[in-house]
């Protein structure tokens, strides 16, 4: 069973998280890497998700407030070894729910074109492709995404 605590950027398990995150995204985003990595401080996230399996932490997220309405999901991360278990999914919707209790009304996100288990991963989750915004316009790596959130009966 996947556990999930909500937590900010001080978290060490968070930390960690995002190192490794780092990491891979180094070799992903190759020669673009600086330009990304200078929008995603983690210093100041004030919502951040830390999923636990077995009782070790396998994946993270969070979000910030890009305006009144909506939230930008900012480091998303699962562990290789814990992929395929719905990690990323609890994450995100977590991420989501949290949002939505802040009424904040969308969610927006970036992704490299180079990353296609995360493209795929957001249009699995009825993320919809927008206009690149802010610091990716133009830039043609980029994909930009957005998700209306709901309010959902249950």
């Amino acid at each position: 069973m996947i556990k999930l605590i909500r937590t900010n950027s001080e978290n060490e398990d968070f930390i960690n998280l995002v190192k490794d995150l780092d990491s891979y995204l180094k070799i992903t985003d190759g020669e673009e890497h600086d330009f990304y990595n200078q929008f995603n401080s983690i210093k100041t996230l004030k919502h951040a998700v830390v999923a636990y399996f077995k009782n070790q932490p396998v994946g993270c997220g969070a979000f910030k407030k890009l305006s009144q309405s909506s939230v930008e999901v900012k480091r998303m991360y699962t562990k290789e070894d814990a992929r395929g278990i719905g990690v990323a999914t609890e994450v995100l919707n977590e991420l989501e729910h949290w949002a939505k209790e802040q009424n904040y009304t969308s969610t927006v996100l970036e992704t490299g074109l180079r990353q296609t288990e995360a493209v795929q991963f957001y249009k699995k989750n009825a993320y919809q492709v927008i206009p690149n915004y802010g610091q990716y316009i133009g830039v043609k790596n980029s994909l930009c995404f957005e998700k209306k959130l709901k309010d959902e009966k249950r």
